[in-house]
């Protein structure tokens, strides 16, 4: 079996990927800037942007690059630049300088931007944030990469992932639903992809042994569920309720979101609304994935599986002891 070099494996995805990579006894080891409370004898401290750091720690015989600059107030951009497309830089360097012959990238979907609905692989790039033109740079320093003879690459765009002890946007709604302080912003009638965890990592484990020279895949669960479906759903669920409650017309929104704009460049103070949060908010972010051309991949959960068992683990039966990752 080959050893596999998670870079970024301490988060909530690179976590996830090493129990299944333990539960089949598939050796591995994490490259991060901070250690992996999980698997700390597996764990290496490592920096993309540092590339010395790479070449004394990497040791595997593939490579999947988790570590990005993600969120949306970042306020120094060049963060986005050394991190996302320096790093891989780095990486591509090193993988070169050590023979290693497989790159796994996880991309993502907002290299698309508000992308028209049902977006596949071979929609326009577009990107409305830093984050994503400067993961769609990554991916070009990766193919430049592949180009070399005998590489291979298999580029991963996922939609916004949600599981288990992630804190990320899609618990914040679950979290404002089950305290009874969520306000739905438009009509609602507009469609989120998402990604549950357990799938994602079984994506990305079902590429390590593919033997495609190079491939690209958005990474969607479906059926999409409506603002409107999720919300009925996930109410009825942890309420027993199934209205949607209190709405905000959309321009009242984007107002009050200019406000707190306004408001966090005059105090520095981070507010949890802003006028691009909600247009993602209200935007449809519906995209379709060519996934099941990757050997057959079938995912493992439903989305609505998904959803039950983060309910299940976050509001209904919490487990004090789970690692919980800050994504947002």
């Amino acid at each position: 079996m080959k050893k596999i070099s998670i870079i970024g494996g301490s988060g909530f995805v690179g976590t996830n990927l090493c129990q299944l990579l333990a539960s089949k006894q598939n050796p591995f080891e994490i490259i991060d800037l901070k250690p992996s409370k999980q698997f700390p004898d597996k764990c290496k401290i490592g920096d993309v942007r540092d590339i010395d750091t790479l070449r004394k720690t990497i040791t595997g015989d593939v490579v999947i690059n988790l570590a990005a600059v993600h969120r949306d107030d970042v306020c120094d951009h060049s963060e986005y630049q050394n991190t996302n497309v320096d790093g891989a830089k780095n990486l591509a360097l090193i993988c070169s300088e050590k023979g290693i012959k497989k790159i796994i990238f996880t991309s993502t979907v907002a290299v698309y931007g508000f992308a028209e609905i049902g977006a596949d692989e071979n929609a326009p790039i577009n990107p409305f944030n830093e984050y994503g033109k400067t993961k769609f740079l990554a991916e070009e320093v990766f193919r430049e990469w592949q180009s070399e003879k005998g590489n291979k690459l298999i580029i991963i765009r996922p939609t916004v992932i949600f599981g288990e002890g992630n804190r990320g946007n899609v618990f914040n709604l679950l979290n404002q639903i089950a305290s009874g302080k969520f306000v739905m912003v438009g009509s609602g009638q507009n469609k989120k992809s998402m990604a549950y965890i357990k799938n994602i990592v079984a994506f990305l484990d079902a590429c390590i042994p593919s033997t495609k020279e190079y491939a690209l895949f958005n990474y969607v669960d479906t059926p999409d569920y409506s603002m409107n479906e999720l919300v009925q759903h996930v109410r009825h669920k942890l309420t027993g309720k199934n209205h949607i409650g209190f709405r905000l017309p959309y321009w009242l929104g984007l107002f009050l979101g200019y406000i707190a704009d306004g408001m966090v460049r005059i105090s520095g103070r981070k507010l949890p609304i802003s006028s691009i949060r909600v247009k993602k908010f209200v935007s449809s972010t519906e995209f379709t994935s060519a996934k099941a051309s990757l050997d057959a991949f079938e995912q493992p959960f439903s989305l609505a599986e998904g959803v039950e068992r983060t309910l299940q683990s976050e509001f209904i039966d919490p487990d004090p002891e789970r690692e919980i990752f800050y994504t947002e």
